[in-house]
């Protein structure tokens, strides 16, 4: 039976599914079959794929397809893999390499074994201190489009218990990012298209960050453009210089880094962990 090769790739916890277009130049990525590819318990299991091929202008080409097959965002983790991967496997030998994903110029660096770092275009859009009714009251959030869209909300603004006033999160562990990131995920103040939904906490200048992913439709233990939106809505709200550091719910450390000038962010980065988990093989029927 004809096989289908794969690479199995972690970035701070974000998970993907890696096939290389030279290994396999028949593949056809339909929505159905990255379902069945990222489920956890029938297929491979992953927050994501990913499909590397070879362009004639860049160093490779990176398409990326959510868990549940849509392709409307960006996916700073996925980026970060996609460079240690595209480097592995020869496309670039200088440590540095532009690519393109989605009809969009990126760049970034392989700074060490599996220290990868990726740049990103500036954000579209920043929003500060807006309200947002969920979980039963209104909670004050931030927004950033970093690529794909980010709401960024303290998790000492909500409420433990609407009906118990002045109890707030305390503690990043306790919030229901679930039940509070879903409700906010398909909120109409996103409709259509919805948003990801970060929660976060700064400790000693660094931020704890949880974060509901849309098109993974759960909590991941990363979020590479959660990450960034978080740091620069952080490096106002919270007053926190970059580079700046964030602690992931999987327990790896994510670097962002930008630069403001005349009230603009310019040169975004985020630098972080990317390494092959392992590297196998399934049958060509389950792409049918």
């Amino acid at each position: 039976m004809e096989k289908i090769f794969f690479t199995k790739m972690s970035g701070a916890g974000n998970d993907f599914i890696f096939f290389d277009k030279n290994q396999n130049p028949d593949l056809n990525l339909l929505p159905g079959t990255i379902k069945k590819l990222c489920d956890r318990r029938n297929g491979i299991g992953a927050d994501g794929v990913i499909e590397i091929s070879n362009h004639a202008q860049y160093d490779f080409e990176m398409s990326y397809y959510n868990a549940d097959g849509s392709t409307v965002s960006l996916c700073a983790n996925g980026a970060r893999c996609a460079i240690w991967f595209a480097s592995k496997s020869g496309r670039f030998n200088d440590g540095k390499t532009k690519f393109t994903s989605a009809g969009k110029e990126y760049s970034g660096e392989v700074i060490a074994d599996e220290l990868i770092k990726f740049n990103l275009n500036p954000p579209s859009k920043i929003k500060f201190n807006f309200k947002i009714k969920a979980f039963g009251q209104m909670i004050k959030a931030n927004y950033a489009d970093t690529g794909s869209p980010h709401v960024v909300i303290n998790i000492s603004d909500i409420q433990k218990k609407p009906s118990v006033p002045n109890i707030f999160f305390d503690d990043i562990k306790e919030v229901p990012v679930y039940q509070l990131g879903k409700e906010i995920r398909y909120h109409n103040d996103f409709a259509p298209e919805g948003t990801n939904v970060n929660f976060v906490k700064v400790v000693n200048n660094e931020i704890l960050i949880r974060t509901y992913e849309r098109g993974v439709e759960n909590e991941t233990l990363a979020c590479g453009t959660g990450s960034v939106a978080t740091a620069i809505i952080c490096s106002i709200t919270d007053k926190l210089n970059p580079p700046i550091t964030l602690k992931t719910y999987g327990g790896d450390k994510l670097s962002v880094n930008f630069e403001v000038e005349n009230q603009r962010v310019k040169n975004p980065s985020i630098t972080g962990p990317a390494k092959i988990i392992f590297e196998g093989s399934i049958n060509k029927d389950l792409f049918i």
